[in-house]
């Protein structure tokens, strides 16, 4: 579980969370919100990286996939804020908090673009589910784990418009 320091948490919030089960919502958030932010950068370089006989349509595409993470970054971050905790935003941090992979250096073909997001997709769904499960039974937050089950069903649709979407050849 990340650790979040003191002074990253407000501690005068009532909202019938205790205050150290609002810490472990926030550490499962700050996780989740480093993996949409390394997906959101992966699909992004795809989009700009993409070569195939497709680019048009991959191009926007992936255009499209990471519109949709940028807006789940955003809600992430303002669900950490509405529980008093502080919403990492610096590369070093979103890097040592991330459960994802990342693969510098590399320039895949379009079939492997297609299969990394895929991965990462039921990686952040996997995470998702035992996630919002902890949510509401260890740490009594009943708001983030409906909250991360939404997320689930947008990650779930996403995955299938990547697997329809993906080259077959």
């Amino acid at each position: 579980m990340a650790q979040i320091n003191d002074t990253a948490l407000e501690k005068n919030i009532d909202i019938g969370i205790a205050q150290h089960d609002r810490e472990g919502v926030v550490s499962l958030l700050t996780s989740l919100l480093a993996d949409e932010y390394v997906l959101y950068t992966k699909t992004r370089n795809y989009h700009w990286n993409v070569v195939s006989p497709h680019f048009n349509d991959y191009h926007k595409f992936f255009e499209g996939q990471y519109g949709e993470l940028e807006v789940i970054i955003d809600d992430v971050a303002e669900r950490i804020r509405q529980l008093g905790g502080k919403a990492i935003s610096t590369l070093e941090e979103l890097k040592s908090h991330t459960r994802l992979k990342e693969h510098p250096g590399q320039y895949p073909d379009d079939k492997t673009m297609f299969s990394n997001l895929a991965e990462d997709h039921e990686s952040i769904i996997r995470d998702l589910r035992a996630d919002l499960v902890k949510s509401d039974q260890s740490f009594h937050d009943m708001g983030t784990s409906d909250f991360l089950t939404g997320l689930m069903e947008q990650h779930e649709k996403m995955l299938w418009m990547i697997r329809a979407t993906a080259p077959t050849s």
